[in-house]
């Protein structure tokens, strides 16, 4: 399956404890269709300091989401919308907002 969502998307999250925020993506994850967005699905990790260098504590980070609870936001119609995959004249594809038919490459 094609990724719709790619590195550097504004995306909003449309389900989980998270619903409503928005963010920048981190990373996309195709394989395990998830995606790491920044400051999204906050997690505790508990880490034991190892030697001089790192400190042990509770470090917050990011989480991965699945890819279905994001959607991306239209800078145009300023909303989470679909996408679609338009092929131009010259053989290259871009994606579109489904809503406006605004480029979102």
């Amino acid at each position: 399956m094609k990724a719709k969502i790619k590195k550097n998307d504004m995306v909003m999250v449309i389900a989980g404890k998270d619903k409503g925020k928005s963010g920048r993506v981190i990373a996309v994850y195709p394989q395990k269709q998830k995606v790491l967005v920044e400051k999204i699905n906050m997690i505790k990790r508990h880490t034991r300091p190892r030697g001089q260098v790192h400190k042990g504590g509770i470090l917050e980070k990011e989480s991965p989401l699945h890819i279905s609870n994001v959607m991306i936001l239209c800078e145009k119609c300023d909303r989470p919308v679909r996408v679609r995959r338009l092929q131009l004249q010259d053989g290259s594809r871009v994606r579109v907002c489904h809503r406006c038919g605004e480029s979102l490459d």
